[in-house]
């Protein structure tokens, strides 16, 4: 599937928040936000609870609609869209939600056809497709045996595998990861990472992944898929050479704190934004 986000050989823009602001009576979740996402660039944020991640992730397909600001999604401005209009452009978009988000009466199988079934763009896809793809994404995450089994029967880490299956089986030229580690052990939590980074580097994906980890950014950050060995392998800090484009940011009470690369993170004598760096 051709990336919408990508023409011409050049990184398109595929989220752009212009001087957002968003507050819930007198809480604020986003006070004057502002950044630019590229195709196949991966954004990591970093912030402690209630500082505004979450209403991000949501604003930016607009299950949130901002007090003040503008929001661009996939080239397209979002920010008074009516329903329709964002029904179509959250189906171009992979989301995956916390503790997997999948539908209980719907079988593995059933929840990874979901976006496929309900895409509002390009040719409709044959039943025979479907299964093709769902088999396929499902293989991706080497779950490709649960396809009849129900969420109730997976442990954790194998809802979180499904739902990255489900979250880019339309192969979305972005994709939102609202905390895919928490309430996991470590082991288990390297692996979701890791599947995830597999994802973005066969795909060339943009991610957006909201993390309590500094362990899933420096992943993100330091590893790059192999397809020949079929694992992730370190790549040089030179993020001009490593073909990585990562960008750190941290949010405090809604704002915008901080932006930048990761040597520029743990550069950071900001006591708040040193808080999230492993040292």
């Amino acid at each position: 599937m051709m990336n919408p986000a990508a023409t011409n050989g050049q990184a398109q823009t595929v989220l752009r928040f212009e001087d957002v602001s968003l507050a819930f009576d007198e809480n604020v979740a986003l006070d004057r936000v502002s950044f630019e996402q590229h195709a196949g660039e991966t954004l990591i944020v970093l912030g402690a609870a209630g500082s505004g991640k979450t209403a991000l992730l949501k604003t930016a397909v607009g299950l949130l609609r901002p007090d003040s600001g503008r929001v661009w999604l996939l080239g397209e401005e979002i920010t008074n869209r009516n329903e329709r209009d964002l029904f179509r452009l959250r189906s171009s978009v992979g989301v995956l939600f916390q503790e997997g988000g999948l539908f209980d009466s719907l079988t593995v199988g059933e929840n990874v056809a979901y976006p496929l079934e309900n895409q509002q763009v390009g040719p409709t896809a044959s039943p025979e497709e479907i299964e093709h793809r769902v088999l396929d994404a499902l293989s991706f995450v080497e779950l490709e045996h649960t396809v009849d089994k129900f969420p109730g029967e997976l442990s954790g880490g194998m809802r979180r595998r499904v739902g990255i299956a489900r979250a880019s089986v339309t192969e979305p030229p972005l994709v939102l990861y609202d905390s895919p580690t928490a309430g996991l052990d470590p082991i288990t939590a390297n692996t979701i990472v890791a599947l995830i980074a597999k994802e973005r580097d066969m795909h060339d994906t943009a991610n957006l992944m909201v993390t309590h980890r500094y362990q899933d950014a420096e992943i993100m950050a330091r590893f790059r898929y192999n397809p020949d060995s079929g694992q992730l392998a370190p790549v040089s800090d030179d993020s001009r050479n490593n073909g990585l484009r990562t960008v750190f940011m941290v949010m405090e009470g809604g704002r915008l704190v901080f932006e930048g690369s990761q040597k520029e993170l743990e550069a950071s004598n900001d006591p708040y934004v040193a808080r999230f760096v492993r040292h």
